[in-house]
């Protein structure tokens, strides 16, 4: 199991049961239709303050900037990204990506350097021809966060198709994930294979994973998660009924880039996304139709909670004490990490979707 995971975003925290002792503060945030971003204090759990964001709703995927103060989410039926400050909703970026008759969409990648200086997109652009349609190369666009609204990439790079979601790591690369989960240098465009998925190698008894490439949650335990599917078969016959049906994750350290894949549990019920523990890399929660507790060095879900309707996408505290279920409706409903018993819900303007539901840092910050 990887070290560090977990560890570094921990360090600086001091006891749960005073709040007002942190150097920090923490925000839960999300994306609600028809196009807002929404800014939560993890301390009250109240909503903060509603950010509107320009152009239709696209699909609620953000990126908070490592110091917490920006949030840059993907607007405008995926063609653009704005940059807001989560302190006073000021749009402080803008990068329209179509131009002309080539529209440009960017479906769920978006990270921002830890440096905060550069910000990563994969765009998958179509010309607009005037009888058909002709489908360019997906590439890596790389924009310049001073560059400010009006934001043009300084530079592009060819990348595979099937790319989501993205994450910058301390080393200067951009984790893509794709069919397989591969690493880019975002200076030079050469690509390696961090972990292979499509194309792993596990021989006959093990069938092909089906990932999931849809949210990105696990900043403060400074981490990409992409969850995956998979089968061991029992006999030479690769029969689906007898078989043995896994969760499992690869999981990639933002802070040195280095990568492990597992099995986490068995598949007994439908898990949209994974979260580490920031305090524990051991302990993992999903969440769909209930809260789930994984235990990875065992293998098993140790606590199962619940919940009132269908979740697509889970957070938790940078303490690790507290755990949030959010995405499809207009509430998120809060857990006590221990017992995964609610303890809150928090009532939003509008449902959020598919959007993705980010914690961000704020250190010395004032509501």
């Amino acid at each position: 199991m990887l070290t560090g995971i977990g560890a570094s975003a921990a360090a600086d925290t001091t006891s749960s049961e005073d709040p007002t002792a942190r150097d920090y503060r923490e925000y839960l945030l999300t994306v609600t239709r028809p196009n807002q971003l929404q800014v939560i204090d993890m301390t009250s759990h109240t909503l903060l303050r509603s950010c509107d964001i320009p152009g239709p709703f696209g699909s609620g995927i953000m990126v908070p900037a490592a110091d917490g103060k920006t949030a840059y989410v993907i607007t405008n039926i995926w063609e653009d990204i704005v940059g807001i400050d989560i302190r006073d909703c000021e749009i402080t970026f803008h990068a329209a990506q179509s131009s002309g008759n080539e529209t440009v969409k960017s479906f769920q990648s978006v990270a921002v350097s830890q440096d905060g200086q550069e910000l990563y997109t994969v765009q998958n652009p179509v010309r607009l021809m005037s009888d058909h349609y002709e489908v360019l190369e997906p590439r890596l666009a790389v924009f310049e966060i001073a560059d400010g609204i009006g934001a043009q990439p300084v530079r592009t790079f060819p990348v595979d198709r099937r790319i989501t979601k993205i994450a910058a790591t301390g080393t200067g690369e951009v984790i893509l994930g794709g069919g397989d989960l591969q690493a880019i240098d975002p200076e030079t465009g050469d690509i390696r294979v961090v972990e292979p998925l499509q194309n792993w190698q596990r021989g006959e008894e093990w069938m092909t994973p089906d990932a999931f490439a849809m949210h990105t949650q696990g900043s403060q335990a400074n981490e990409y998660i992409m969850p995956y599917s998979t089968a061991r078969f029992t006999d030479g016959e690769q029969d689906m009924a007898t078989a043995e049906w896994w969760w499992g994750i690869s999981r990639v350290n933002l802070e040195t880039a280095e990568s492990e894949r597992m099995e986490i549990a068995p598949l007994t019920e439908v898990i949209m996304n994974f979260v580490t523990d920031p305090t524990d890399d051991n302990i993992l929660y999903g969440v769909f139709n209930s809260v789930s507790k994984i235990d990875i060095a065992t293998k098993t879900i140790v606590k199962e909670q619940p919940l009132d309707h269908t979740y697509y996408t889970v957070n938790v505290s940078r303490d690790g004490n507290t755990v949030y279920a959010g995405g499809t409706s207009s509430d998120i409903s809060v857990h006590d990490a221990e017992t995964l018993e609610k303890i809150a819900s928090i009532q939003l303007p509008g449902d959020m979707s598919t959007s993705d539901m980010r914690v961000a840092v704020i250190h010395d910050a004032a509501p």
